[in-house]
């Protein structure tokens, strides 16, 4: 594996595009947009072997009833290309303009220091893929979650990571956490809603949670045993909405998407790439 530095639209897709995402695509670039489009950039050639890459992991397994199936595609591929596309503009990182799609069970994960995993409240690990993140992780791989809400689908969630960390517990992070401040200096936790609920926010008294018991929203990590954040769980908030949609409604952009998603996004692979 590389060293890190120092070290939704999803189930309104049409049946076409969810099978041709499961029959091959390898690249976030090969999917089509299903919002304002993505941008598109280039590297020199010279770093071709030397960016950064947005992983997507594709999971097949759910909790009976949960509707697993094209879950792991939320807001692809708007999200992924929206933020490499700003990583790379706001930072000095060169960013690879297609993005990434595996499994856990892909030989090329190890090549590739992050991964992220979309809507985690109802995933099953397949027993095959326990041991492959454990030793992922260990050896220096940085994994996100991003967009599940409420308790049941944080106990979901922690069942899961307890099979590939049974002795290590997730930590709630301090607002004074250097991955807050790492590139952008954010004050406070953020919860951005998905877009829906983002443009209602303004008259429905301010609500940005999907539910009753999903208000405060919650970054919790796993860490090394030197302090290193392996697992970023970003849970009572959707940052990949407020990727994707950057493009749809400006007063969602402007509140959602410029002030919390982006900045907590970069800052989250500024540190992974870092730490």
């Amino acid at each position: 594996m590389s060293k890190r530095g120092g070290r939704a639209l999803t189930l309104m897709m049409s049946a076409t595009l969810l099978a041709s995402i499961s029959s091959g695509q390898r690249t976030a670039r090969e999917i089509e947009s299903h919002s304002t489009g993505t941008p598109e950039w280039s590297n020199p050639a010279s770093y071709k072997k030397d960016v950064f890459t947005f992983v997507r992991i594709r999971y097949t397994r759910g909790r009976r009833g949960w509707g697993s199936a094209g879950r792991w595609m939320t807001d692809t591929p708007d999200s992924d290309l929206n933020l490499s596309f700003r990583l790379q503009q706001m930072t000095s990182m060169k960013v690879d303009p297609d993005g990434r799609i595996l499994e856990l069970t892909d030989p090329d994960l190890f090549n590739y220091p992050f991964i992220y995993i979309v809507e985690p409240g109802g995933l099953r690990f397949e027993d095959e893929e326990v041991p492959i993140l454990r030793r992922y992780l260990l050896s220096g791989g940085f994994l996100m979650v991003d967009d599940f809400w409420g308790e049941a689908e944080w106990e979901n969630w922690y069942g899961q990571i307890k099979r590939v960390f049974p002795e290590r517990e997730p930590e709630e992070l301090p607002i004074e956490h250097p991955i807050f401040h790492c590139v952008f200096d954010i004050k406070e936790k953020p919860q951005v809603p998905n877009v829906t609920l983002g443009m209602q926010s303004q008259s429905n008294g301010g609500i940005t949670w999907e539910r009753p018991d999903a208000k405060v929203p919650h970054y919790k990590a796993i860490l090394d045993d030197k302090g290193r954040i392996m697992v970023m769980c970003c849970h009572n908030t959707d940052l990949g909405d407020g990727w994707e949609r950057e493009g749809e409604y400006e007063s969602y952009f402007r509140e959602f998407s410029e002030k919390k998603a982006f900045p907590l996004g970069i800052n989250i692979i500024f540190y992974a790439m870092t730490h």
